[in-house]
């Protein structure tokens, strides 16, 4: 098999894709790449044109959903500023168990530094950051960012 060197596209259904762009064009300031009315669909570049894209598709009327998850690669300076553009925002930043937080969390196994939030149809966001040059420590599960702070 030919190796694998990352995600290109991932895909969201929506109730409205009116609502749905804004958000992730104007909240989330993702580049709009293409919209496709008679398909009732909208692309998004992540990061560079090209690069990684998200499509939303409006599903329709019926009351059945997903609730999917993606993670957004963010820097650790980016991060440190997530909680107050979340709040900014009017969106409630999330711990790794969907509860109002404070702070970021590490996923002590990789480790990165993570906040949880949600778009309008429910779907799960995060923002992620890789903590380089820092050991995982699997054990440790997950744990708010100044309990792993302590620890180094």
């Amino acid at each position: 098999m030919i190796p694998i060197r990352g995600l290109f596209e991932t895909h969201l259904t929506v109730a409205d894709l009116d609502r749905s762009i804004r958000f992730y064009r104007d909240t989330l300031r993702l580049p709009l790449a293409q919209i496709i009315p008679e398909r009732k669909v909208a692309f998004f570049w992540i990061g560079a044109p090209g690069q990684s894209m998200l499509g939303l598709w409006e599903f329709g009327s019926a009351p059945n959903k997903m609730q999917l998850h993606i993670a957004f690669d963010v820097t650790l300076d980016a991060m440190h500023n997530a909680f107050a553009a979340l709040k900014a925002a009017d969106l409630t930043p999330l711990d790794f168990k969907g509860q109002p937080t404070s702070e970021p969390q590490v996923l002590a196994w990789m480790p990165a530094l993570s906040i949880y939030f949600q778009d309008p149809d429910g779907h799960s966001l995060e923002f992620l950051s890789m903590l380089e040059g820092e050991a995982p420590a699997p054990e440790r599960g997950v744990v708010p960012y100044s309990e792993w702070r302590k620890s180094l």
